[in-house]
């Protein structure tokens, strides 16, 4: 039956398509911070002084969203994000579908537990718990959560605990639903309250925080296209008094779901857009990427509108030590490359081929290194370029991953150019194939 909705429906895949047809790959400049994977509807936390950030999953072959599973990276400076891989997945609910529906989620510490609020789209809102932020996470009540009258709209839950130690949780799509939940996080107490000053240009994905006395709601504002808005109140149970756009809304935003937090004195706030596969192709696929700023606030406690995601995105908060070791899926851009994971190593880097490269910004050599070392896997074979403030930039030197046939991890080393201070570095890697030139798990510097 045609109705009012497939038009609307109809309209809006139209116009999503128009714009991205004919997006040249040079025209977009924005770098989404997460480039090994699709990720969307960022969630980030704050837990001893590390930034762990929870996201979706849009599979690398989704034309619709097809969406399994949830992914964690971690960060210390805001710029370079170390991934850890599936932290949860729809395997984890024996009551949901298998085949589709991870949308987004949202985590929260109390009392040294760690619970993560989970949507199966059109299967009502889950719960898992983990002592840990890096899990395992657990279904512990072995039922939905959330299992209102309304289970289309049961997505994007949101987490929040008041100072006085209550707690709720929010969610919904196109209206604003929220309820108590209980000390233990895993029950909840009173009726469900549909919100009746939800901003009118409420969409979706709402994100509830207190910050200086005052409440906030950010929230994908009403499609299409998305941007970020939010409203205030002075009760975490309102009412919402709209206040304008985090993010504004243009024709570059085709969705978005906002995460904000404070970190090391200064404020971030999370979304996502589909820049990354705009690069790629001019067909339009629903594989987003996240994006994060920096955000201000006036002495009202009202937040400066950032017309779009800056192309650099924010200033570091902190530097790598590259003498200590580091993971290789640590980056801040990558080109080309993937990430996998093993029982042996965990999380390593692959699909390295010819031109491909790696970059990891505010590397403190300190007062200098002259030894350049990597845990690698040969595979055809190559060389790993060590090069500073950008990928053309200056040679230090060059480690020859040398294929052994044996696809075994070796350690290689080099010697290079003495190089001391801050830099961005850059690994690029070159081979005389075009495929596979190597895997790459660690490397580190030597004094």
């Amino acid at each position: 039956m045609h109705n009012k909705k497939t038009s609307l429906m109809i309209t809006f895949c139209l116009s999503t398509i128009l714009a991205f047809k004919g997006i040249a790959q040079n025209n977009i400049k924005q770098k989404p911070i997460i480039q090994t994977k699709y990720t969307a509807d960022p969630a980030p936390m704050v837990y001893n002084d590390t930034v762990f950030l929870y996201t979706s999953h849009d599979e690398d072959d989704a034309k619709g969203f097809k969406m399994l599973d949830w992914l964690l990276y971690t960060s210390t400076d805001m710029v370079n994000w170390t991934e850890h891989g599936i932290v949860a997945s729809l395997k984890d609910f024996s009551w949901a579908r298998q085949d589709n529906g991870a949308w987004a989620i949202q985590t929260i510490e109390r009392n040294g537990k760690f619970y993560m609020y989970c949507p199966m789209h059109g299967g009502g809102i889950g719960v898992l718990v983990s002592d840990s932020p890096y899990g395992p996470f657990k279904d512990p009540i072995g039922k939905k959560l959330i299992d209102s009258d309304h289970v289309w709209n049961d997505i994007d839950p949101s987490p929040f605990i008041d100072d006085d130690g209550q707690a709720y949780l929010y969610w919904g799509n196109p209206d604003v639903y929220y309820v108590k939940l209980n000390n233990d996080m895993i029950s909840t107490s009173g009726e469900i309250v549909k919100e009746p000053t939800k901003p009118a240009n409420y969409q979706e994905g709402p994100w509830v925080y207190k910050r200086n006395g005052h409440y906030y709601m950010s929230y994908a504002s009403t499609c299409c296209p998305e941007g970020i808005g939010y409203a205030m109140s002075d009760s975490p149970t309102g009412p919402w008094e709209y206040k304008g756009m985090v993010v504004e809304a243009s024709e570059k935003t085709r969705g978005n779901h906002p995460g904000i937090i404070d970190y090391k004195g200064k404020s971030y706030c999370f979304g996502h857009s589909y820049d990354l596969i705009k690069r790629e192709t001019s067909t339009f696929y629903e594989r987003r990427s996240v994006d994060m700023d920096e955000i201000f606030y006036n002495e009202k406690g009202e937040i400066e509108t950032l017309p779009y995601w800056s192309v650099n995105g924010p200033a570091p908060a902190g530097t790598v030590n590259p003498f200590m070791g580091v993971e290789a899926e640590t980056m801040a851009w990558s080109e080309g490359v993937k990430t996998d994971k093993s029982k042996e190593l965990g999380i390593y880097v692959t699909q390295i081929h010819n031109g491909d490269y790696i970059q990891i910004r505010e590397v403190d050599f300190s007062k200098g290194a002259k030894q350049f070392k990597v845990d690698a896997m040969p595979l055809s074979g190559g060389v790993i370029e060590i090069r500073i403030d950008d990928k053309d930039g200056d040679l230090l030197g060059v480690c020859n991953i040398k294929s052994n046939h044996k696809e075994s991890w070796e350690s290689f080393k080099t010697k290079i150019k003495k190089v001391s201070g801050i830099h961005d570095l850059y690994l690029v890697f070159k081979g005389d194939t075009q495929e596979q030139l190597f895997n790459i798990d660690k490397w580190k510097f030597k004094k």
